[in-house]
């Protein structure tokens, strides 16, 4: 952001909440900065949490899956266990709904959604509780609901809502395993096959409270009434009448707009990554939105009524499409009404891939969910409620892309807009959201690993600063590890406050009983070996405070790792061998083993951005960098358990199978299962390019095979580029040494790395651009130079032996010159294009560009310089730049 640009807004902002009566919202109609909201941490690594509830007093009870009831107390900031079910964990079964009476002050009787363990016949149960001096009483269940279930696969859904009317809504899953469809429509009708593999028999079943959203009025003795409105009336044949919304696969997280009853939630869609042309539509994730009871397609439609075909799995023959406006269950397996009401369309759709409807939503893993609609008024005038900009807003969130939106609706509830909610912050794998009684925001998030007790999960609120708002501290140090003494040059810079009328005060504590006051960048030295926590707390003029804390070690000094490389630093060039040696050095180590020096060339066939250099301390694995990229640790860790077999435990079962990478690379671009037991598939991975899925394989395999796929470099030699016709490959050139760590300070990592790019870029490749546009067309990817002194510029360019510059451009007829500057847009001339002079070349073409003599490595810009018009039909185009030796 930039902030002298808006900081006369802001001040103007802050002037009209300051003197406006307490009603007055400044931000009625102007979106808040995201600055204006802090992410409070409350309590984290928690064990799988699933549904939190905010109490009046602050206080928030929230469950965890193997059947904890947990109570986070403001007032302490202290989390105990305060109740424990027996549940049965398997699947994807356990502890999974809970909410809180709308009476709950008065009655103290909160609801539980969960599977009792060792019960039969199978069920999952929704009970009522009295919660009592913060303790779940388990003797005062009363037993609400017990739903029949299918144990050991899938789909269970499990959460609990009340509408302003005081009616409980749940959600259940359609309890029906995905993996005996291929990832399609599960509606497999033969006989003797497994009780679970036809949705038919459950979400599109009008007899059955599987894969719905049922809707019941609790009475005081602990059973429930039938509302009016619901689905089916009461005494319909075939029917259960507390079925409010049906046709779903897994609505894990719903929600209720108390203004209105709308009913929202997210629908976990299923895995097919293509469509198939006689089965049906690829899976899509779903927010759907229920003003009314209906039936909303699964297993015959998915996203806005894409119909599946009706398949017969003992032929294998696709028979018909499915009718959204008259849809019918035949099944055998049904009890429930044969023809079925209209299907209803999903509110918002996304597949696995970029959605055409809904671009801005990303792509990669999905699990969509729905959280809540905000309304200011209906909370307290307080001074972290959101700003009235959120009004009539649905929140909605996805568990694998980490992400928050906020959906707009038309006065008929029908979708308008929506934008991303905080995107600069970190969402890791939101699982429940929930307004407390002061207008913040409560999210739960699970943490990385899908089943797994995770470090980075917990409970957060999120507050809004309408005023004066919270400093930002950030502590650094030109180095963390050092022999003793080491001298340390602290800064605090990054340290700032959004106010832009406030000063900051900084005080350090270094660790080691010494302390600086009022000084942004203090030195200071720590004269004895140790570990020293130090911490920067800045305070603003209205006492506010942050604190940014950072370690720093003494007694080992990191080893420094050098490539002397002979070649040019930013580029290869095939069939022009390069001299080179590595070299280690080491104040505790002394001599250097050369067998403890890691030593790779690694040639990276997809595309230079993909990959981000690690620090000193790290190397680069491309293989991880692309299963993180991918959303992989989801459902695997390396070495943790979570859903799916560990890497380490693929690793270990292929070590030393010639057909491994082969084999492990079709598993996952096209899904499977079966090999680790249980039913679960993984879904394919078709979108993943296969280079790429290779390069994580390997990663995988070498993990329990050191010796996988390693080529022995010498750490001095020549090296010769191969011939590539790929110009978006390149190579990682990496040294590390970890030395054997001194004083009780663990061992440290050095690393030194080279990335050599293919002399052929693209200019939308560029690492910074100007008044400029991305373009595409005619098969080509090109930026387009909007204005006069337009600009795009490449970082730090080693200019050694590089005499020309060859570039595909189209100037339109555009009389001007392209220049080549060095470290800013007005830096030396090292080049200049003649052609673009004659102002009547149109359409592409090459132009060499001669270089003036230059050795350094520096910023390059590629500037336009015209004095003809620039429109938005006549713009001069820059394709690709090819520098030459």
């Amino acid at each position: 952001m930039n902030f002298s640009r808006f900081s006369g807004c802001l001040v103007l902002l802050g002037l009209l909440w300051n003197c406006s009566p307490k009603d007055v919202d400044p931000f009625a109609t102007v979106k808040p900065d995201e600055t204006r909201f802090t992410k409070v941490t409350l309590v984290e690594k928690l064990n799988e949490p699933m549904e939190l509830e905010v109490l009046d007093n602050g206080d928030v009870l929230f469950i965890e899956r193997a059947g904890l009831l947990k109570l986070y107390e403001a007032a302490t900031g202290e989390t105990t266990v305060v109740g424990e079910l027996d549940v049965y964990i398997e699947g994807e079964d356990g502890l999974l709904g809970l909410a809180k009476d709308p009476n709950f002050n008065q009655n103290h009787w909160i609801y539980l959604y969960y599977a009792p363990n060792n019960y039969s016949p199978d069920v999952n149960r929704l009970s009522r509780f009295d919660f009592v001096e913060n303790r779940l009483d388990l003797g005062s269940e009363k037993i609400m609901l017990e739903i029949p279930v299918f144990r050991g696969c899938c789909h269970s859904g499990g959460s609990i809502e009340f509408d302003a009317n005081g009616l409980l809504f749940l959600s259940t899953g359609d309890d029906t395993t995905p993996f005996e469809s291929d990832n399609y429509n599960p509606i497999d009708e033969r006989q003797d096959r497994p009780a679970n593999v036809d949705a038919q028999k459950t979400s599109g079943n009008t007899n059955d409270l599987r894969g719905a959203i049922i809707r019941i009025k609790p009475e005081a003795d602990g059973t429930y009434s039938i509302p009016e409105g619901n689905l089916f009336p009461p005494g319909t044949p075939n029917t259960r009448p507390e079925i409010y919304v049906m046709g779903n696969r897994n609505p894990y997280r719903i929600s209720i707009d108390q203004h209105t009853g709308n009913l929202f939630w997210g629908e976990v869609g299923p895995d097919a990554s293509v469509d198939s042309a006689r089965r049906g539509p690829k899976g899509h994730d779903e927010i759907n939105l229920a003003t009314k009871a209906g039936f909303f397609g699964w297993p015959y439609f998915v996203g806005n009524n894409k119909p599946y075909w009706k398949y017969d799995f003992e032929t294998q023959k696709s028979l018909f499409e499915f009718d959204p406006a008259a849809p019918v269950n035949t099944s055998p397996n049904t009890t429930g009404l044969e023809q079925l009401p209209p299907a209803q369309p999903a509110l918002i759709w996304y597949p696995y891939d970029e959605s055409e409807e809904f671009p801005m939503l990303g792509t990669g893993g999905r699990n969509a969910m729905a959280g809540p609609v905000y309304h200011r008024e209906d909370y307290e005038n307080s001074a972290v409620r959101f700003p009235g900009y959120y009004n009539d807003k649905l929140f909605i969130y996805d568990w694998m892309r980490n992400w928050i939106f906020t959906v707009s609706l038309t006065e008929n509830f029908e979708y308008d807009t929506m934008e991303r909610f905080m995107p600069s912050t970190v969402f890791d794998k939101p699982v429940d959201m929930q307004f407390a009684k002061d207008g913040s925001l409560y999210v739960l998030e699970y943490g990385t690993y899908w089943r797994a007790q995770n470090d980075d999960s917990g409970l957060y609120r999120i507050e809004f600063a309408p005023g004066n708002r919270e400093p930002v501290a950030k502590a650094n140090a030109n180095q963390r590890t050092g022999a003793a003494p080491l001298e340390v040059n602290f800064s605090s810079e990054g340290s700032m406050d959004f106010d832009p009328e406030d000063q900051l005060t900084y005080s350090w504590d270094f660790g080691d009983g010494s302390s600086s006051n009022n000084t942004p960048n203090p030195s200071h030295t720590f004269e004895k070996p140790g570990i020293y926590p130090v911490t920067l707390t800045v305070t603003d003029m209205e006492g506010e405070k942050a604190s940014s804390k950072l370690e720093i070690q003494v007694g080992n000094e990191r080893p420094q790792v050098f490539i002397e490389w002979a070649g040019n630093s930013s580029f290869y060039f095939e069939d022009q061998p390069v001299q080179y040696s590595v070299q280690v050095v080491d104040r505790e180590d002394g001599e250097i083993d050369s067998e403890r020096i890691d030593f790779s060339i690694d040639y990276i066939a997809g595309g230079f951005d993909l990959i981000q250099a690690g620090h000193q301390e790290e190397q680069v694995s491309v293989g991880e960098n692309f299963i993180t990229q991918a959303g992989c640790k989801a459902c695997h860790a390396i070495a943790n358990e979570s859903v799916g077999p560990t890497y380490q435990e693929v690793s270990a079962k292929y070590k030393g199978q010639s057909d491994a990478k082969d084999y492990l690379i079709g598993k996952i671009r096209n899904g499977g299962g079966g090999v680790w037991g249980g039913e679960r598939i993984m879904p394919g991975h078709t979108h993943l390019p296969e280079e790429q899925v290779g390069q994580m394989v390997d990663f995988i395999l070498a993990l329990e095979d050191p010796d996988y796929g390693k080529v022995s470099w010498p750490l001095e030699g020549e090296f010769s580029p191969e011939q590539s016709d790929n110009p978006e490959g390149y190579y990682l050139v990496q040294a590390s040494y970890t030395d054997q760590g001194a004083n009780e300070i663990a061992p440290l990592r050095g690393n030194a790395q080279l990335l050599l790019r293919h002399p052929d870029m693209k200019a939308v490749a560029a690492d910074r651009f100007e008044n400029t546009a991305k373009a595409n067309a005619n098969g080509l990817n090109f930026v387009r130079f909007t204005q006069r002194n337009s600009w795009i510029a490449f970082d730090q360019i080693d200019l050694r032996g590089i005499r020309q510059v060859e570039v595909l451009v189209n100037p339109a007829g555009i009389e001007g010159r392209l220049e080549i500057r060095l470290g800013s847009p007005t830096g030396p001339r090292i080049g200049i294009s003649e052609i673009l002079r004659q102002g009547d070349q149109k359409g592409y073409f090459f132009e060499v560009i001669p270089l003036n003599k230059t050795e350094e490595t520096a910023d390059i810009y590629f500037v336009l310089k015209t004095d003809s018009g620039i429109s938005i039909w006549n713009t001069f185009n820059l394709d690709r730049i090819l520098f030459k030796r």
